[in-house]
């Protein structure tokens, strides 16, 4: 692609720059040109940086060869096929020049170059996200979340996921395996959604092998739901606060008997949302994702806001967090 022409000043001379084209490559086919976005043999304005000097004469330096690098890879990711073996040095960079260049905000490859990443980096492209209230976000961007591999902890609280939504496969499947915290509460979920959820895990024994604290507070759920957690063998924390189970002492023994754990006289910290964070290299891609979403109507964002709390705080009672002695 043609930037056009570049002329920078020198000693108060204007000199053009891009006018130097490297050797071209032996002709190709049509066919095989178009599927290149750039001309890697073209010099390119963003191949030099820009600056005065203390005479207010324009300089200019070339960047380096790594970076011209870094450039050209993030122009054409939808070309790579894997990105494992690079070190983490590199894919942090390449991760940074796809950011600034709004790879991630671009629906049609941001789902496939987030997956490269997710692949061959893990955790630290992002190890913890934090949806809560979110739930226009987690619709829009259900493919590129999707991708996020290595989740430690995924807040989706009051997300309206109801008895049947999409992502319930995705949390039991192999793909978040080293999940270890869960918060869906305030989803309207009830027993037939939580029965769903857990269905995998107990019929095929696979799904959230590392679960050890879940939130299901403000739902509408009942003594059955509990049943539904006994294959979480690792559970170590659990809130209940706001659903329609009464704390007594049955309540207490049956959680003991089923779950092996009793209940908490104070608020547990683990539940307190201030301690929730989107953390990874993708954290300003979320920012940017839902800066994106504050577009739409006003008005129309205020209602469904207004909705949401109404129908989420109707389940607000007394605090019942239960944890391990």
């Amino acid at each position: 692609m043609d930037t056009g022409p570049i002329y920078v000043r020198e000693r108060g001379n204007l000199r053009r720059v891009n006018d130097i084209v490297l050797a071209q490559p032996k002709s190709v086919s049509s066919s095989c040109s178009s599927c290149r976005r750039t001309d890697p043999f073209v010099l390119r304005k963003e191949h030099f940086i820009f600056t005065y000097n203390a005479e207010g004469s324009l300089r200019y330096t070339t960047k380096s060869l790594f970076d011209i690098t870094l450039l050209f890879v993030v122009d054409n990711i939808y070309h790579v096929d894997s990105l494992v073996g690079f070190p983490e040095q590199i894919g942090d960079k390449l991760f940074a020049a796809a950011e600034e260049k709004h790879v991630f905000l671009n629906a049609e490859i941001s789902t496939k170059a987030l997956l490269l990443f997710s692949d061959a980096y893990g955790e630290m492209v992002l190890r913890s996200l934090c949806l809560r209230n979110r739930f226009p976000l987690l619709h829009e961007r259900m493919s590129e979340i999707r991708t996020f591999h290595s989740l430690k902890s995924l807040d989706l609280f009051g997300c309206r996921l109801g008895d049947d939504h999409e992502i319930f496969l995705h949390l039991t499947s192999s793909s978040l395996a080293s999940l270890n915290q869960l918060f869906i509460g305030g989803n309207s979920l009830s027993d037939a959604g939580l029965q769903k959820l857990t269905a995998p895990i107990r019929m095929m024994k696979k799904g959230l092998d590392c679960l050890q604290v879940l939130d299901l507070s403000y739902n509408p759920i009942s003594e059955r739901a509990y049943r539904y957690l006994t294959c979480l063998s690792k559970l170590e924390k659990l809130d209940l606060s706001g659903t329609s189970l009464k704390l007594c002492t049955r309540l207490k023994t049956t959680i003991w008997d089923l779950l092996g754990l009793i209940y908490s006289e104070e608020p547990l910290d683990t539940f307190d949302h201030t301690r929730c964070k989107t953390e990874g290299w993708a954290e300003q891609v979320v920012h940017q994702w839902e800066s994106n979403n504050s577009h739409l109507p006003k008005q129309k964002k205020i209602e469904e806001s207004r909705s949401s709390a109404l129908h989420f705080c109707k389940f607000i009672q007394g605090y019942a967090h239960i944890s391990h002695p």
